[in-house]
């Protein structure tokens, strides 16, 4: 630092400021001591550094799969949030692998992280939760809950979001509705069921067993799931699915047999991706917010970060229906 501030005439204290990204110093003074120390090959230590300030710099981000557009939407919102703070995060995807979670969870402490945004895996236990709190790391939760953790958590209403998507179903005229997908390991999956449940019998609509296919999470369960459900005695008309890549691959199903979804199929999904727009038809589903989920937890880690009190419970986006062409009225005679 001293061979940096002697070559650009200022102090080793600016240049200290300017690696770390310091606004006290000026951006075009910042860009110059930056240079030169790309040019000497100069690596700021971060964990010298944190020694002094207990802070890293560093964040974990930590979810079931990227490769899931829904938590890759989430994961822009994170991004841009902590971007602002000059805020690294380290980003690891646990499968529901509970095991997997736990060594990533256990590197973040031993690398001196500063906090954890956690889509918890199937099975985390509350002890893991209040575990990280006693160890000082906070932590916010998002798109699953953990019983009994007193955290901040940031999700989706997902029964009152599944509950729209049926009653439009209903409100066309439907009484025969399938639910395909999901699981009822976990807190998203058990409220979505919840939804359907409760939508139908609101309208005295009776729920078969047979009508829930439970399992599908992707694009390739939901195609596969559609031989089951095209096999169904008295098949339902409608079909309310858990997500937007179970109804997209349900759909491509459905057309494999010779059907059309929207005309002999009514499809809903879940979430509005990107892909549910331009889908072949384009997809009616639900909005859940995930870019809002996303910017609220940062915020709230952050806060926490700058020694704002963390305050547990959860916060709920308020999901929206989107109507498309994959649903219409029944058939007659169906």
């Amino acid at each position: 630092m001293s061979t940096i501030a002697d070559s650009l005439g200022v102090s080793t204290a600016t240049v200290s400021l300017a690696l770390r990204d310091s606004a006290l110093v000026a951006e075009s003074t910042r860009e110059r001591i930056k240079e030169a120390a790309r040019a000497l090959g100069y690596i700021y230590n971060r964990r010298a550094a944190s020694l002094r300030t207990r802070r890293s710099g560093i964040v974990g981000v930590c979810v079931h799969d990227i490769m899931n557009p829904f938590f890759a939407e989430i994961l822009r919102s994170i991004e841009t949030e902590l971007d602002r703070s000059r805020q690294t995060f380290l980003l690891s995807n646990h499968y529901d692998e509970l095991e997997k979670q736990r060594l990533f969870i256990d590197t973040l402490l031993q690398l001196g992280a500063d906090g954890l945004i956690l889509s918890p895996a199937i099975g985390t236990p509350r002890e893991d939760i209040t575990a990280l709190v006693a160890n000082g790391m906070p932590i916010v939760l998002i798109a699953r809950e953990v019983e009994g953790a007193d955290v901040p958590i940031f999700r989706g209403d997902d029964a009152w979001g599944i509950s729209l998507a049926t009653n439009h179903l209903i409100s066309l005229g439907h009484t025969r509705i399938a639910m395909i997908g999901g699981t009822d390991q976990t807190s998203t999956g058990r409220d979505r069921h919840r939804g359907y449940v409760n939508a139908m019998g609101k309208a005295g609509l009776t729920v078969e067993p047979e009508w829930r296919i439970a399992g599908p999470r992707t694009k390739q369960g939901g195609f596969e799931a559609a031989p089951q459900f095209l096999a169904l005695k008295n098949r339902p008309t409608a079909v309310v699915c858990w997500n937007d890549l179970v109804a997209i691959g349900l759909m491509n199903g459905i057309s494999r047999a010779g059907l059309t979804p929207g005309v002999d199929v009514s499809v809903t999904g879940y979430d509005d991706l990107e892909e549910a727009s331009i889908a072949t038809p384009a997809l009616t589903t639900v909005w859940n917010g995930q870019r809002e989920v996303g910017r609220r937890a940062a915020r709230a880690l952050l806060d926490q970060l700058n020694d704002a009190e963390a305050h547990g419970g959860q916060e709920l986006i308020h999901p929206e229906l989107r109507i498309r062409q994959s649903t219409g009225k029944p058939k007659a005679g169906l």
